[in-house]
């Protein structure tokens, strides 16, 4: 643990000397914003909940996740530095694990800067926190899912962009595996039983749960092996490369 909170202070010390860290929170806030008071009709409701601002954050994040995390390994392939870092006294495994905790936590202050929704909520109604609490943990596994998927694409390539709209691509398939649009059109054609074996792949499926107050072991399980399998595809990758 002690190498890998080494490479994670490493991480973290990147992204915050960089005025980009402070652009995205700008943006990931701005368009939080903009989504659950504009969009997601927060006053219109008139109900005290937090619908309206958890709905959004797996199409939110199908943008800012990668953006936030194409560079963990791309930036190191095209500057040279994977070679150092590889022959520091670490496993591999020490420094996907450092880089990927690091960029997880960035994302968690990201959503911990989001608490003025909260307390507007409770200010204006008598919400139930708990289910808020739900879905806060939710949309910060949601987000270590799509991370750890970026990850994965950022080891594939030297360039950023590449990495980005790949794993955008990936993010996108595991949202509309669940999303009703497509599983109404799937059901014109298949079955009940391959209907739901696809929807079980999708990430609003499982993030589904935590919206309504649930913590669901099966949720958790999906999002925790979720994040596991990638990592560990991030390490084949680099040991290949």
């Amino acid at each position: 643990m002690k190498h890998i909170w080494v490479i994670a202070k490493r991480e973290l010390g990147a992204y915050f000397t960089s005025p980009v860290a402070y652009i995205f929170l700008v943006i990931f806030l701005l368009l939080t914003g903009f989504f659950t008071f504009t969009a997601g009709q927060f006053f219109e409701r008139g109900e005290a909940s937090l619908s309206a601002f958890f709905g959004w954050h797996p199409w939110l994040y199908l943008v800012l996740v990668p953006a936030a995390g194409m560079r963990l390994w791309a930036e190191e392939r095209r500057s040279g530095t994977i070679e150092l870092l590889m022959t520091l006294p670490i496993t591999p495994w020490q420094a996907i694990a450092g880089k990927f905790l690091a960029s997880w936590i960035f994302l968690g202050v990201a959503l911990a800067l989001t608490f003025p929704v909260v307390i507007t909520v409770n200010v204006l109604g008598s919400p139930d926190n708990g289910m808020i609490f739900a879905g806060y943990l939710g949309s910060f596994f949601l987000a270590g899912a799509y991370l750890a998927i970026t990850c994965m694409t950022s080891a594939m390539t030297r360039n950023q962009v590449v990495a980005f709209i790949l794993s955008v691509v990936a993010c996108l398939f595991l949202i509309l595996a669940g999303f009703n649009p497509v599983t109404d059109l799937m059901a014109r054609w298949a079955s009940p039983a391959f209907i739901d074996t696809v929807a079980a792949f999708s990430v609003v499926t499982h993030f589904d749960g935590f919206q309504k107050g649930v913590i669901d072991t099966r949720d958790l399980l999906f999002f925790l092996s979720l994040i596991g399998f990638s990592l560990f595809a991030t390490g084949v990758i680099l040991r290949n490369r």
